[in-house]
């Protein structure tokens, strides 16, 4: 009896460690707190910033109407090509320090700090006076990417299609985080159209991170994932090593307690 009490003590310390670590583990804690909060829907939509490349492209129900408007890559054909037809290749526009960007016939216009659809709306309205219909103008974000580095299992920049990525689909992308990264302390590198650079502390094992402005990624964002004190410690040796270095401490001090209590 003395040494299944003797063992359970020394198990006690364990379990309470176990229960500690996991709290640190699931994502999106108390998540009830925030399905009881007021939400307004609203619907992210990047803002078109500096360095930013941009396609757009005008349509009318007259094709040639719309050609001066379309910034389009010149094509060679070659005598076995003649027969065949494609679509233009669009030419990507490349937006200024200022936000500006150079547009055919209508000259610079300023598409910084708006979002797909204003910029889609203000090129319609420049473009009034010379077309007799109201055309279909479609802007596209081509270079909208992020990086996720740190603690994650595969560190990479991505290039994000539809436009819109939020911080769970980014670590997704980066294979989530490894087992020695910490969940409440993801550092999100920001900088704006100004050049000014923020960086951001967010939590993710707290289900409020849903509702912070920070959810939604910017292009150009950078996830940085911190390690662990357990990561840092054991930064040159590898992992299997340090797992039987922790393992065998564990056992030759749990053989010493013994002996000495039952000397």
């Amino acid at each position: 009896m003395r040494k299944l009490k003797l063992f359970l003590l020394l198990l006690l310390p364990l379990a309470f460690s176990a229960c500690t670590s996991y709290k640190h583990v699931p994502y999106l804690q108390n998540d009830s707190i925030v399905n009881q909060v007021a939400q307004i829907p609203t619907l992210y939509d990047a803002r078109i910033q500096p360095k930013d490349l941009l396609t757009i492209a005008v349509s009318t129900s007259q094709a040639e109407l719309a050609v001066p408007f379309n910034l389009t890559v010149p094509t060679t054909i070659t005598s076995s090509q003649q027969n065949l037809s494609s679509q233009p290749a669009m030419q990507s526009y490349l937006v200024d320090n200022k936000g500006n960007v150079d547009f055919p016939i209508l000259g610079t216009i300023r598409l910084g700090g708006l979002t797909k659809g204003e910029a889609e709306t203000l090129i319609k309205s420049r473009l009034k006076q010379y077309l007799k219909e109201v055309p279909i103008v479609n802007v596209r974000l081509i270079n909208y990417k992020i990086s996720v580095i740190g603690e994650v299992t595969r560190p990479n920049t991505f290039t994000v299609a539809n436009e819109k990525v939020n911080v769970f689909e980014a670590l997704a992308l980066a294979g989530d985080l490894t087992i020695y990264g910490l969940r409440e302390n993801v550092k999100l590198i920001r900088e704006n159209e100004d050049g000014v650079k923020k960086i951001v502390t967010l939590n993710i094992n707290d289900a409020n991170i849903v509702l912070s402005p920070y959810y939604y990624l910017q292009q150009n964002d950078i996830l940085y994932v911190t390690p662990n004190k357990a990561k840092s410690k054991t930064a040159d040796i590898t992992t299997s090593t340090s797992l039987w270095v922790s393992a065998t401490s564990i056992l030759v001090s749990v053989a010493s307690l013994l002996v000495t209590v039952f000397k």
